[in-house]
Parts: structure tokens; sequence; C-alpha cells
């Protein structure tokens, strides 16, 4: 066996959930003024969503945008989360730090 995490998607899954943590949104404003947090729909599991990302699976992550269900944050959103200094859920896959707000019904 291979440590390799495209043959070993449960090693890499594991890591990403080990990764993901709650933060407070004013903690990721540097983040959202360079483009890089893309936000995750309340319905979609966030780590599965890390995971398409890390492994670069275009279609999936492909068919995400086009529903609207993962996007860049919007000024909106962000400006939502600001005021109510919302605490989100967090991953890092670089470039990118994906978010989820649990708490949006």
């Amino acid at each position: 066996m291979h440590d390799n995490f495209e043959t070993e998607p449960a090693v890499l899954k594991a890591k990403i959930t080990g990764e993901t943590a709650r933060i407070h949104w004013h903690e990721l404003q540097k983040f959202y003024a360079a483009g890089a947090v893309i936000e995750v729909v309340a319905g979609l599991d966030l780590v599965e969503v890390a995971y398409a990302f890390a492994i670069d699976d275009k279609a999936l992550v492909g068919g995400w945008l086009q529903a609207g269900q993962v996007q860049r944050v919007e000024d909106a959103r962000a400006s939502h989360w600001h005021q109510h200094s919302a605490e989100l859920w967090a991953v890092v896959v670089s470039p990118w730090v994906l978010v989820q707000d649990k708490h949006i019904h």
C-alpha cells in the first residue's frame, strides 16, 4: 500500500476532517479580500467537497458550481457574517478556504 492520497481516499478524508474547525468570520476576512473563500451550502458535506477540491475532481466541483451549491462568498453574505460575528465551519484546501454556515435555513 502507498500513502498516495489518490489511492487512499480514506487517509485524505481523515486528514481533511482533522483540519476542519469552527472559525469566526473576522478571522477569514483577509482570505475573503484575496478572493480565496468559497462558500459550501449547508446541504453538502464539507469534508466531501474539500476532498473533491483536493483531488481536483473537475466534474463534481463543476456540477456544484453550476448548481450554485459551491461559490465564492458574495459581498452581501460576507457583510451579514461580519455584522453577526458569524462562526463558520472551515477547512483549507490550498489555495482556497472552504466555509459552511450550518445555521442557514
